[in-house]
């Protein structure tokens, strides 16, 4: 048996041990359900990061999920940070709404995001820019941008004070909250640098 099916039957049955879905835990681990349906079908690897917060939600030792994990091909995702947990959850599933097969994930503070993205090609970022620790979104762009230049940055805000700022730092977008469809669609349909693959994943436009 291959480690990516080992991988993945050792994880849906962890899941299903605890009578847990695949939405719950998607919901517990802040990324779309598709992320945890392709990671029991052995389609996808989690990096070690997310290996650690599986481990936590479902409540086992890491070893027991390290020892069978190894590391998958780096693919380009989304990420969406926001402290604010109920607004992550709902960014998070509204974006799998429109783009049910891009790995989208979610974090709570900038400094998890930046740790993701110092191994991880994140194409775009969708971006709080008041952000409740020692980051706040503008810095966090900026040191994404320096990671990799091509990274969409969108800032998804209650503010309107910082659109100067964010015009003078070439961001992609800049959305005030709260997110929805129309401004979704409007932003990945106008982005400054290309995302291989996403056009295929748009749905016809709002009516």
């Amino acid at each position: 048996m291959q480690k990516t099916e080992k991988f993945a039957n050792n994880l849906k049955k962890l899941r299903t041990d605890k009578g847990i879905s695949q939405q719950q835990l998607a919901d517990m681990m802040v990324v779309s359900r598709s992320a945890v349906s392709m990671w029991e079908l052995g389609a996808r690897l989690p990096d070690v990061s997310m290996i650690i917060r599986l481990s936590n939600c479902l409540g086992v030792d890491h070893s027991e999920l390290l020892e069978i994990f190894h590391e998958s091909q780096d693919e380009s995702s989304i990420i969406v940070v926001e402290d604010v947990p109920l607004l992550l959850r709902g960014n998070i599933r509204m974006l799998q709404e429109e783009l049910p097969d891009m790995s989208i994930f979610g974090f709570g503070s900038g400094k998890e995001a930046l740790e993701y993205a110092r191994i991880h090609t994140v194409s775009i970022a969708f971006l709080d820019i008041e952000l409740d620790d020692r980051m706040d979104g503008l810095q966090l762009a900026r040191e994404l941008a320096a990671l990799n230049g091509q990274t969409n940055i969108i800032f998804l805000t209650s503010h309107t004070e910082y659109l100067q700022q964010a015009a003078y730092d070439h961001c992609s977008g800049y959305i005030l909250k709260p997110l929805n469809r129309e401004r979704i669609r409007h932003e990945l349909n106008n982005l400054r640098y290309p995302v291989r693959g996403l056009g295929r994943f748009l749905r016809s436009p709002l009516v």
